[in-house]
C-alpha cells in the first residue's frame, strides 16, 4: 500500500509520519502516525514480567496518569514498504533474567504490532538500560 499524509482538517499541513494501513477502495481508508505504533510498542512492553519500565522510569501505571504516549518516548520506530522495525529502551527488574526478558519483549511487541496494525513486523531491538527493585 502507498503510504499516504493524513490531513488535519483544521489545517491543509499533513501529519508528519502516517501510513494507510487499509484501504479497501468502497468506505475509505484507515490510516495510523508512527506515535501510535510506538504507543503501542511501548504498551506491549509493559506487559512483559521482567520489564520495570519502558525507558528508564515510566511504568504502565504512570503512563496511565500521564498519557500513554509519554512511554512511547523511549521507543523508535520506522515504517517502509509496510514494515516495522522498532527499537526501544527499557527498564528490568532486579532478579529478571535479562536475555529471557528481552526476547519475551520482542515476541510480544511484534506480535500485538502485527495483531494490531496489519503491518509485518521485520525486527524490535531492545536495549536494558537499567536495572530497577521490584517495589511490588
Amino acid at each position: 500500500m502507498a503510504q499516504k499524509p493524513i490531513k488535519n482538517k483544521r489545517d491543509t499541513k499533513a501529519v508528519k509520519n502516517a501510513y494507510t494501513i487499509f484501504d479497501d477502495q468502497t468506505v475509505g481508508t484507515v490510516q495510523i502516525t508512527d506515535d501510535v505504533i510506538a504507543t503501542i510498542a511501548a504498551i506491549a512492553a509493559t506487559d512483559v514480567d521482567g520489564v520495570a519500565a519502558v525507558g528508564t522510569s515510566i511504568t504502565r501505571e504512570k503512563a496511565a496518569r500521564i498519557g500513554a504516549r509519554a512511554i512511547a518516548k523511549a521507543v523508535q520506530v520506522s515504517i517502509e514498504n509496510d514494515r516495522i522495525n522498532a527499537r526501544m529502551i527499557i527498564t528490568v527488574t532486579y532478579g529478571s533474567s535479562i536475555p529471557e526478558t528481552t526476547r519475551k519483549v520482542q515476541k510480544k511487541v511484534k506480535s500485538t504490532l502485527e495483531t494490531m496494525t496489519g503491518l509485518t513486523v521485520d525486527e524490535v531491538q531492545v536495549s536494558v538500560a537499567d536495572v530497577a527493585l521490584n517495589t511490588k
